[in-house]
């Protein structure tokens, strides 16, 4: 059966429907011209295919040409313990299985957040993958399925090494992969735009609505920078293609962090600094 995807969020949902909650919430939006949909098999109409690139030392995006709905690419990170897909893109045809099963395939899939939902459940199946998804974000999975796996708490560990670490930020079940072994043991954490890194790619943002410039709690993301202390990392990888910190991360994001919290509550800077 042909299932709805949104055009705008590239989510799949389980059965056809007037709206995308996901679009309707003030995190994200609904398009201009309303509320439309399309489906895997129109979108494998022959226009677009597969992409697959090395983003880093044993980690590959993974999108497609011309890009979906919000254009995030999914990052495959190689670790000894099994493969894991970070994020999530809508499209997915035989090729690109192919693709990934020659890079290793997929042996655990983790969200950062509801907006990168996509096919999660078509990935699930064509890899026999489960998909990590924090239960705080439970209510927003548009097709469930026995392939989900909900966690709770702060952390938790998908293989030797991974961790999965709930943020809070953008979404109450937002969450970050930390690699231990990345970077040759420097580690390399996977933020979506949980953080997301900017342009400038020395740093990171927080918001709780990027669309629609609603900015993050204080609380939220002191709570977050908290949670990653004991996880050194040396880059940090975005949810677009090239946006990567490539080095000093764990400073970037908790620079990052002091930089917006001081704007947010017009503190002083620290001596020496401008404003």
């Amino acid at each position: 059966m042909s299932l709805p995807i949104c055009r705008t969020c590239g989510v799949q949902y389980a059965a056809p429907r007037a709206d995308c909650p996901i679009c309707s919430d003030e995190r994200q939006y609904v398009g201009w011209e309303g509320q439309q949909w399309t489906s895997l098999e129109e979108l494998r109409d022959g226009s677009r295919k597969g992409r697959v690139e090395q983003e880093g030392p044993g980690v590959f995006g993974v999108g497609s040409d011309p890009s979906l709905a919000i254009g995030q690419r999914a990052l495959l990170v190689q670790a000894d313990s099994g493969n894991v897909l970070w994020d999530m893109t809508t499209y997915l045809d035989d090729d690109l299985v192919a693709q990934i099963n020659a890079l290793g395939g997929v042996s655990a899939i983790a969200i950062s957040h509801p907006h990168f939902y996509g096919t999660m459940i078509e990935w699930a199946h064509a890899f026999d993958a489960p998909v990590y998804l924090h239960a705080a974000d439970r209510q927003w999975v548009a097709r469930p399925d026995d392939s989900v796996v909900f966690w709770e708490g702060d952390t938790h560990v998908i293989g030797d090494g991974l961790t999965l670490v709930n943020a809070g930020v953008h979404f109450e079940g937002g969450q970050v992969l930390h690699w231990r072994d990345g970077e040759e043991g420097r580690g390399a954490l996977f933020s979506g735009d949980i953080f997301t890194v900017v342009p400038d790619r020395r740093w990171v943002g927080f918001m709780y609505s990027y669309p629609n410039l609603i900015p993050e709690r204080p609380r939220t993301i002191r709570r977050a920078l908290s949670l990653l202390e004991h996880y050194p990392f040396e880059r940090v990888y975005g949810a677009w293609w090239k946006r990567i910190v490539s080095t000093d991360g764990t400073d970037a994001v908790r620079r990052s962090a002091d930089r917006y919290l001081r704007f947010a509550l017009d503190d002083a800077p620290p001596a020496g600094q401008e404003a």
